[in-house]
């Protein structure tokens, strides 16, 4: 290989742009993340395992803040969850959002204020409902008409509960159509265009119970364009208006939801968050003046964009094969811990760290250790060609619905959080054991 193709391989494979900021370059190889090597994180709580740095986290609630001052920033808790997460986006002054009592009670045992929460669900249990009224939770987003009487009969004759009511916008957006939730023709919300909305909103304020505060609004995930929430709280601000006309009341929030997407390969588009805060902040102050509205309050959630970027998932190279003109990388995790490549497609960058190689790059697929033809973690990506057993793979973006998705297929077990900052390792969440798995086997 000539000097001139060594020197591009090497440019390729130094493309940190996708990485946490704290990322550094070491010798042989080797990455530090949040002060601490990569290599040695390896070596000291196994593979696979998960790398959170918590300087990246609290970095990036920190730029929402900066970007929606005068509004409410709730992290989205199912993008990922711990106690060391609610901690923190706690002191960066963000409120959550929580999809269930699990994450509901994890957030409020860990010192989280209840009423500074907001619990969403297409169909929430009575468990769900149960546990947001005994903890005082600050909202509960109605997802479907069969809600409002169950909520009402739960809250009591003498109770009031805020609400929102989730409208779909007739907006189409987001990364793959598997995570397109702005349109009728999925599971969430209530339409805007067949009038399920505005008819849920009649039957909430024939609810002493239930306190209306204003309408909710999710078009979708993964985003990387500011036009479609544009458009979509345009609708809002609509709808808003015509519940003034029909009802006489004025609505004082509105929640844009999140899906802010980020970028999983350099070169790929993010969303511009200035330009979102700015283009939503004039189309909001404009369109109620037209519609001679007060500004409601506005929220965003945020979940991806937050811990995204923030995650690296480390891996151990078990087996290297070429099948016909296709060559393989088999590491020690896969489906159980990142099943998001085989429901939606994403593409992630995986980097040989540990050790130099001045290999040529060949065009590889990395695969993982379980029992379907669909458990790949990035195909056709470019790793050095003498890529072998033993080697540590890297990848980055890895924060975001990794563990709090991961299962327990052919039971190996879900890897362990290790947080990084200022040079320090932690671990936030332990490797789950066999000894684990077979405490949850009572049968006999």
């Amino acid at each position: 290989m000539t000097i001139a193709a060594l020197s591009e391989v090497a440019a390729g494979r130094d493309d940190l742009s996708v990485w946490p900021a704290s990322t550094t370059r070491l010798r042989h190889g080797g990455l530090a993340v949040g002060g601490v090597s990569l290599t040695e994180i390896a070596e000291r709580f196994d593979t696979p395992a998960y790398v959170l740095d918590e300087g990246e986290v609290r970095t990036r609630c920190r730029t929402y803040r900066d970007a929606f001052p005068e509004a409410d920033v709730l992290y989205a808790a199912k993008a990922f969850l711990s106690r060391a997460m609610v901690r923190w986006v706690d002191e960066e002054g963000l409120g959550l959002d929580v999809c269930s009592a699990g994450e509901l009670e994890l957030a409020v045992t860990a010192g989280f204020l209840p009423e500074r929460i907001t619990l969403h669900g297409n169909a929430k249990s009575p468990r769900d409902i149960g546990t947001a009224l005994r903890l005082g939770v600050g909202r509960i987003v109605i997802d479907s008409p069969s809600e409002i009487a169950r909520l009402a009969a739960a809250v009591g004759p003498d109770g009031r509960q805020k609400v929102l009511v989730r409208v779909v916008p007739g907006i189409s957006a987001g990364g793959h159509e598997k995570i397109r939730t702005g349109t009728a023709d999925q599971k969430f919300g209530l339409s805007l265009t067949d009038g399920s909305a505005q008819h849920a909103v009649a039957r909430i304020l024939g609810q002493p119970q239930l306190e209306l505060a204003g309408l909710h609004c999710h078009i979708g995930s993964q985003i990387a364009e500011v036009k479609p929430y544009v458009a979509a709280l345009r609708r809002m601000v609509g709808l808003m208006a015509r519940i003034r006309d029909s009802h006489g009341i004025v609505l004082s929030e509105l929640d844009m939801g999140g899906g802010h997407g980020i970028a999983y390969r350099p070169g790929e588009p993010a969303l511009d968050l200035t330009a979102l805060a700015r283009r939503l902040r004039t189309e909001l102050v404009e369109s109620c003046a037209a519609a001679g509205l007060a500004v409601p309050r506005l929220a965003i959630e945020p979940g991806r964009a937050v811990v995204g970027p923030a995650g690296v998932a480390l891996y151990r190279v078990l087996a290297v094969k070429q099948t016909g003109d296709r060559v393989f990388v088999a590491v020690d995790g896969g489906m159980s811990d990142n099943p998001r490549p085989a429901l939606y497609g994403v593409r992630y960058a995986p980097r040989l760290v540990g050790r130099s190689s001045t290999a040529p790059d060949r065009t590889a697929t990395v695969v993982g250790r379980h029992c379907e033809a669909g458990d790949i973690l990035a195909a056709d990506v470019q790793l050095p060609g003498d890529v072998h057993p033993g080697d540590l793979l890297a990848v980055p973006v890895a924060g975001a619905y990794q563990l709090s998705m991961a299962s327990g297929y052919n039971l190996v077990g879900r890897p362990p959080v290790v947080a990084v900052h200022e040079g320090t390792a932690r671990l936030l969440v332990r490797r789950e054991t066999l000894e684990d798995i077979r405490h949850r086997d009572i049968g006999g």
